[in-house]
């Protein structure tokens, strides 16, 4: 049952039946307009008219029936997923087949977006039929339509989470994001990892053991631009989450990486690439020794940034970051001091 469309249905019914057919305010009327209204449940206890009981069973009969009516649609989405795949079907009628089955998926994301709805989905073995069939399956609408109802689903919910990633669900989002060839299947499979990992201790560690942030920085290394602002973003997010993570990625080389998408034609994306090296730096000073590095041209590049940033009011986040980073790696004391 949905708390919220059950109490947001005795609200509505409160507000009818505060006014009898003639028109006149009730006592219940007057106590809504009190300055220090009664708790609900004081509310309750005043005597109860016939009409006014009436009105409360139907508020609630209805809530029972918009939470019914929605499994429902949950369950018959279920069974076109579920069909086989017509084997020797002509191409239209696989083209019909395929918008069903395109169909079923997105009215689940819009149901899912609720979290009650999103737990019976699960309840119903949704989850396993998504990703054992259709993360993975040929049409790439398919494809992405998985992944962002897993995403849709797993956000802000630890027992989704829990089971997507004992689904093997992390792996497979993570190859969808490195490899494959339709870039809508990408940016929903960043997504879906997005919602998996983000203050999600298990997720993040599966994602580490994955070598997920590789797969990350090739993201941001791709011509999509949504894919690498999306990428930076989380990468961004990751580090200030999770410092102690700081040595691993810097192993990896991400300063050198960094700063080489830094380097390449100017664009939005960069305020995050800026921002995740921000990160990565801050109270580390290892990161701030890799930024140092002469090979590296760091400094330069930052100050002739800063010229390019002044005078555009729009790119006034980057032109932060760019000082905070000439600020932290190049006016602070010498490496043998910061290690003392």
């Amino acid at each position: 049952m949905n708390s919220h469309s059950f109490h947001d249905a005795i609200l509505r019914a409160e507000t009818e039946s505060d006014t009898d057919p003639s028109g006149e305010a009730t006592a219940v009327n007057r106590v809504n307009q009190d300055p220090c209204p009664m708790d609900l449940s004081l509310r309750w206890a005043k005597p109860v008219t016939s009409k006014r009981r009436q009105w409360l069973q139907e508020a609630m009969s209805a809530a029972f029936r918009g939470q019914r009516e929605e499994v429902e649609q949950m369950k018959n989405c279920l069974r076109v997923l579920s069909q086989p795949t017509p084997s020797s079907a002509g191409e239209a009628e696989l083209a019909t087949d395929q918008q069903e089955r395109e169909g079923a998926l997105e009215l689940l994301a819009d149901l899912c977006e609720n979290m009650d709805n999103a737990a019976d989905f699960c309840q119903l073995s949704g989850m396993h039929l998504l990703v054992g069939r259709y993360l993975e399956a040929g049409p790439a609408g398919l494809r992405w339509r998985a992944a962002q109802l897993i995403g849709t689903c797993s956000q802000n919910v630890a027992a989704i989470q829990e089971q997507v990633l004992g689904l093997g669900a992390l792996r497979k989002l993570l190859r969808l994001l490195d490899r494959d060839p339709c870039d809508a299947v990408r940016v929903k499979a960043l997504f879906a990892i997005s919602c998996l990992v983000r203050e999600q201790e298990a997720g993040l560690l599966q994602f580490l053991r994955l070598d997920g942030f590789s797969v990350l920085m090739r993201a941001m290394q791709q011509q999509v631009q949504k894919l690498k602002v999306k990428s930076a973003f989380l990468l961004q997010n990751l580090l200030v989450g999770h410092p102690e993570h700081k040595g691993t990625l810097c192993a990896m080389g991400m300063v050198q990486q960094l700063v080489a998408l830094v380097r390449t034609e100017h664009s939005p994306f960069h305020e995050h690439v800026l921002g995740a090296l921000c990160s990565l730096v801050t109270d580390f000073p290892q990161g701030v020794r890799e930024c140092r590095e002469p090979e590296l041209g760091l400094e330069e590049l930052l100050r002739h940034r800063c010229q390019l940033l002044q005078q555009h009011e729009e790119y006034q986040e980057e032109l932060e970051f760019c000082e905070k980073l000439l600020q932290t790696c190049f006016s602070t004391p010498t490496d043998d001091s910061m290690d003392r």
